[in-house]
């Protein structure tokens, strides 16, 4: 099966219905994309798929042959971050940070999708990941932080 994982082209033999999160973590070494609940409820796997943001853990390898995947590692570098990246930093979200890979992919599935988020628009989308240590008033903001700069390029 062949795979493209954050612009790197890999080639893998795993059984068609591996849940993507097992191959992302345990065959290629993507650390950043979590196991959470395994049941798609948490988001803490999100992942981009051809752009669009899906649960890795119930989505199989198959579905993600020839699809350009994304995961935190791919979405901007440590010199380069991603606006909602900075925007994170910025607000301080992450505590524990277990969830906010996932948070973030999530983020920026949507600031792709709608450039300038309502409040509602952004509770919405971001209503499938959970956060134990309840940050939601600083994703909110972050996301309002990031499509502003996103707004200026």
């Amino acid at each position: 099966m062949k795979l493209t994982v954050d612009g790197n082209p890999h080639d893998v033999d795993v059984e068609e219905d591996m849940p993507l999160l097992w191959l992302l973590r345990d065959e290629l070494g993507y650390k950043g994309v979590k196991y959470g609940c395994g049941v798609a409820q948490c988001g803490a796997c999100t992942v981009h798929l051809d752009g669009v943001a899906v649960r890795s853990c119930q989505t199989w390898a198959a579905d993600a042959e020839g699809a350009e995947i994304t995961t935190i590692e791919g979405l901007g570098t440590p010199d380069a971050l991603h606006a909602v990246q900075e925007a994170w930093i910025a607000h301080q979200v992450a505590q524990c940070g277990y969830c906010q890979s996932g948070q973030i992919m999530q983020a920026a599935s949507l600031l792709a999708e709608t450039p300038a988020p309502t409040d509602d628009q952004i509770d919405e989308a971001m209503s499938g990941n959970l956060c134990r240590c309840g940050t939601y008033p600083r994703i909110r903001a972050a996301v309002k932080t990031a499509a502003a700069k996103l707004s200026e390029v």
